[in-house]
């Protein structure tokens, strides 16, 4: 396609970014790179909606990356997809190809579109003593006032917020990030799905997905060694069957902040969205892959 370096498919989850991305991959026979913060770790996948099956179309299965890379325990960051995310990128280029990035995790998606080389942020001791203590609420309304890049959207653990306003705090005192990242011109899908229908999609799913074994995929993660407070860190799912799981919730207890967590996490998804349309991208809204075609077809006339 002319003038532009990729396709980027987002939208909040349980919208069905990624059979539209996939479509949109098999129409122009090329590859999808994944931007979602928990689908980069093994054995997650579940809990992380990998929905592997969905990659194959008419038998034909569509290359993907940064899916399955790292190991459970680990705390991937930003600072690592963007390297990970370029190696996928120039092995797509190379093939003559257009890739298709796709995902819902907004801050993943705009550091590799704003072009910005953000550093490993080091542990601040000082601040976490400082910041313990507070509820996640506290430390959310803290993070705000930020003007950052890290993804408040994934945020839905204390742990994870004290390590955000980290970052926050060593950018805003700190002269970064540089601009090292290459510029990308990228034409930008947004999945449109009206509140309702995105509500119904995600109790559906979730009760399709404890039917599936999810809780024996948290189990299963558990015994091979992850420490319960590591599988909470990384929230939502493993973090309401592990708290079931170590017997500090009864199982309906769990089902229902779960679903209320999800809920609220595709909302803050959409809001990031949004911050990135007041921000200057230009999110193309379409229904399905259908729309998304045809507005390919579009620019590539």
């Amino acid at each position: 396609m002319p003038d532009y370096d990729l396709i980027t498919v987002l939208g909040p989850t349980a919208s069905g970014k990624t059979r539209c991305a996939v479509a949109v991959a098999y129409e122009l026979d090329t590859e999808i790179i994944s931007a979602d913060s928990r689908q980069v770790y093994r054995g997650m996948t579940l809990g992380t909606g990998k929905d592997l099956k969905d990659y194959t179309v008419n038998g034909k299965q569509i290359p993907y990356h940064l899916i399955d890379i790292t190991e459970p325990g680990h705390k991937y960051n930003v600072f690592e997809y963007q390297r990970d995310f370029l190696n996928a990128y120039n092995s797509v280029k190379e093939k003559g190809k257009l890739p298709v990035l796709c995902g819902g995790t907004g801050m993943y998606i705009e550091s590799v579109l704003k072009g910005y080389k953000l550093v490993l942020v080091p542990e601040n001791p000082e601040l976490r003593s400082r910041l313990s203590g507070k509820s996640l609420e506290e430390l959310t309304i803290m993070l705000r006032k930020y003007k950052t890049l890290h993804n408040s959207t994934d945020v839905d653990t204390v742990k994870r917020a004290i390590r955000a306003i980290e970052i926050a705090e060593y950018y805003a005192t700190d002269d970064c990030p540089r601009r090292e990242f290459p510029p990308l011109k990228s034409l930008i899908i947004g999945l449109d799905i009206d509140r309702e229908s995105r509500r119904r999609k995600i109790t559906a799913r979730l009760h399709q997905r404890l039917d599936e074994g999810m809780t024996d995929e948290v189990k299963t993660l558990l015994s091979n060694g992850i420490k319960p407070e590591e599988l909470i860190y990384y929230g939502l799912e493993y973090k309401y069957l592990t708290l079931y799981i170590t017997g500090q919730l009864t199982y309906k207890e769990m089902y229902d902040q779960l679903e209320i967590a999800i809920h609220q996490f595709a909302k803050r998804q959409m809001t990031w969205f949004r911050g990135m349309e007041r921000k200057g991208f230009v999110i193309h809204w379409v229904k399905d892959a259908e729309e998304a075609i045809k507005l390919i077809e579009k620019e590539r006339s």
